[in-house]
């Protein structure tokens, strides 16, 4: 890699793919930008120039190594669709270390700035644009009378599914997102967008 100068795109995608396998490789807390930047092929400068601290480097790493991209799930029910959305979100939340999250709520604490860049990625935002399409095709299959939820009841089975693994320390298997489906998610959206 002598020689050739990346910019934009290009180098940004290397640092976070660089920082990504890094966070793989060694966790969380002996991640350095030092290692970081040699996987890259570049100096550390470059690095903070972008990311000032490694919490805001291993965000932005988690944002580019697990996108959400699940606008392809029609199963033909609302609840093979969120059984599938569900089980994704679980399965992209599994490849992240073990440590990550731990660290991350413990070093960006003192940071106000990068903790509410943490809470938001830890927000379910996204996942909320992700299931109203799901529900506009129970609608349009006569499973649901309309699907013009809140943001807080579609939010429902993703925060049961955040409290159970930070919180609680539970493995999510598909028994269990079935039952958080069948038992809890699939009754209150028909009793609020049914």
């Amino acid at each position: 890699m002598a020689g050739l100068r990346r910019r934009g795109e290009e180098l940004e995608d290397a640092l976070l793919t660089a920082a990504w396998a890094e966070l793989l490789d060694v966790g969380y807390p002996r991640m350095t930008m030092e290692n970081v930047a040699a996987r890259a092929g570049t100096s550390k400068p470059v690095i903070y120039r972008r990311w000032p601290t490694k919490a805001k480097l291993v965000i932005a790493a988690l944002a580019h190594s697990l996108p959400l991209e699940e606008a392809d799930i029609d199963t033909g029910t609302l609840r093979g669709d969120l059984i599938e959305l569900v089980g994704r979100g679980i399965r992209r939340f599994g490849r992240v270390p073990g440590d990550t999250m731990p660290g991350l709520i413990t070093e960006t604490f003192r940071e106000p700035e990068v903790f509410e860049e943490l809470r938001g990625r830890l927000r379910t935002g996204e996942v909320v644009e992700l299931i109203r399409p799901l529900l506009a095709r129970a609608v349009a299959r006569g499973e649901l009378r309309t699907d013009q939820c809140s943001d807080r009841v579609l939010r429902v089975p993703f925060d049961l599914l955040r409290s159970e693994t930070l919180l609680y320390g539970v493995m999510i298997d598909d028994a269990t997102i079935t039952a958080i489906v069948d038992d809890i998610t699939l009754p209150l959206y028909r009793l609020h967008c049914g």
